[in-house]
């Protein structure tokens, strides 16, 4: 198993992963009569601005409900806490919602405080997970590299995210199911096992 815990740039997706998951995609996606085998934010690309602009803010407004009442993910306050007092580490949040809910939801549950505001990328800031770009753009403004860095999230986007920029991948999976072997170097069925990695380095 890779060892990460020598890394000092940790990046984390924010829902379902720093979060309780709250989001039901699926209703998300009927709601917005998008195709179901399409992912959302790809979905929406794809349609002409004139049918894509309703569909965007009310997505916004799906969003902004669903942050309203997010829960923050048992342990990740002391997961953040404990990476925050390691003397060079940085810490950052590479989502898929946009800029304004992922403060929103950060500061609802109260994480808000662990991060600088230009460390909380979204897609408002860069391309999407899967690709790397949010990832390479936190190491640049970091003066990092990816060899130093560790991708942790819910989702296979977030896997193929730091696999494409060459960071370690860690899957948070409270279900233990942890379908995407082939990208993960560490698993976690709680942020706990994290803490407790790093506590023993």
């Amino acid at each position: 198993m890779l060892n990460i815990t020598d890394r000092d740039c940790w990046i984390f997706d924010m829902d379902g992963t720093l979060t309780v998951a709250n989001h039901d995609f699926a209703a998300i996606r009927s709601a917005l009569d998008l195709p179901s085998d399409q992912p959302i934010l790809e979905a929406l690309a794809q349609l002409p601005a004139a049918e894509a602009q309703p569909r965007w803010a009310k997505l916004y407004e799906i969003e902004r409900e669903i942050a309203q009442t997010t829960q923050a993910q048992p342990g990740a306050g002391e997961l953040l806490e404990r990476l925050r007092s390691i003397r060079n580490t940085r810490i950052g949040i590479l989502t898929r919602n946009s800029k304004s809910i992922a403060h929103q939801t950060l500061a609802a549950c109260g994480l808000l405080e662990f991060f600088a505001p230009e460390d909380i990328l979204s897609r408002d800031c860069c391309a999407p997970k899967p690709q790397p770009d949010g990832i390479l753009q936190l190491l640049q403004r970091w003066g990092s590299t990816p060899d130093r860095g560790v991708m942790v999230g819910d989702y296979i986007f977030d896997l193929l995210a730091g696999r494409n920029a060459g960071t370690a991948t860690v899957h948070l999976d409270v279900t233990g199911t942890f379908e995407w072997p082939e990208h993960t170097d560490f698993c976690a069925i709680e942020l706990a096992e994290l803490s407790e990695m790093l506590d023993r380095a």
